[in-house]
């Protein structure tokens, strides 16, 4: 399988970069020109492609043959980075890919999700806040997710919980909506994240799905798998 990932430089994109290695794929990886070095551990195991990822003429470069596209919609600056990112790899993917995006429990694919007060101030106020600097734009985020759900492609969106180091526990499980009990201890381990979205890539079950994670290992999850 060929894969392409978007976001490659990050500390979750160069865990996906080490999932997908570890599984036999043949990466290529799309970063902003300022961070290909830090692609260097991987250098003569995958092929990358420098620009920003909202570029058009980047990801179509980047994605074509892929078998599968992993896209990290970071929700940069005010001017449509997620959107114009998602946009790219929906117009350029090949027929049939799997698209797999990643995204925060914010993102509803059918208005079901229960939020706590302490996430709905963090969208809300400390997202508001964000905007107002011009630092990140929740809303892009949301406008990039409803084209996504909108496409006639082959896509999952993973919502992630909050992100913590440490060593891998094992493939996240997952609910379609936010507020399930299994879902309360609301963390995962940042390499589980990345695990998850590259197996999503040969799981047709995800297609058309929205999961939102939590790690297989937190109370809540414990507490699910035994009741």
């Amino acid at each position: 399988m060929k894969v392409c990932i978007v976001g490659a430089s990050g500390k979750t994109g160069k865990y996906m970069v080490q999932h997908a290695l570890d599984r036999g794929y043949e990466v290529v990886g799309v970063c902003r020109d300022q961070s290909v070095a830090k692609l260097d551990e991987f250098a003569g195991r995958i092929t990358v492609v420098p620009g920003a990822t909202d570029d058009r003429e980047v990801i179509k470069q980047a994605v074509a043959g892929c078998d599968g596209v992993i896209t990290v919609l970071v929700p940069r600056g005010v001017h449509g980075y997620s959107s114009q990112t998602a946009q790219a790899v929906l117009d350029f993917a090949p027929a049939g890919a799997r698209l797999i995006f990643s995204s925060g429990w914010h993102i509803s694919l059918d208005g079901q999700d229960v939020y706590s007060r302490r996430l709905r101030f963090k969208v809300v106020v400390l997202g508001g806040i964000a905007k107002l600097l011009r630092a990140v734009d929740l809303d892009d985020q949301v406008e990039a997710c409803r084209r996504v759900f909108a496409s006639d492609t082959r896509w999952t969106v993973v919502r992630g919980s909050e992100l913590e180091e440490g060593e891998s526990e094992g493939l996240p499980v997952w609910s379609r909506h936010v507020g399930d009990p299994i879902l309360k201890s609301n963390m995962t381990r940042r390499v589980d994240f990345a695990l998850f979205m590259v197996a999503a890539l040969e799981n047709d079950e995800l297609v058309h799905e929205a999961p939102a994670i939590v790690g297989c290992r937190t109370p809540s999850a414990v507490a699910a798998a035994s009741a």
